[in-house]
């Protein structure tokens, strides 16, 4: 896939993801666009490169943080129920 259609998949990705951050007054959509038109006129291959992999960091990093964001409000929804050391019934 070219780096044109890769950079636009990845933007289109992250503005997906941005509908649901959980901070508001943090702007990620707005930053999300910021941050692609700073690199619209590279055109070094390797510099390309970079400022992708950069993006899709920033991806996986938002999507750890809505992982982790679900994974607290199930455990404060649940807080017993969930087995391990010290919860549950004695083994016999």
């Amino acid at each position: 896939m070219s780096n044109r259609l890769r950079a636009l998949a990845l933007y289109k990705e992250l503005q997906r993801l941005g509908k649901d951050y959980p901070d508001p007054s943090y702007d990620f959509k707005a930053r999300v666009r910021r941050m692609f038109e700073k690199n619209r006129n590279l055109t070094d291959d390797a510099e390309i490169e970079k400022a992708i992999k950069f993006g899709e960091y920033i991806k996986e990093e938002t999507l750890a943080l809505y992982s982790l964001r679900k994974y607290r409000h199930l455990k404060r929804m649940y807080p017993d129920s969930i087995p391990g050391p010290g919860n549950g019934p004695p083994m016999t």
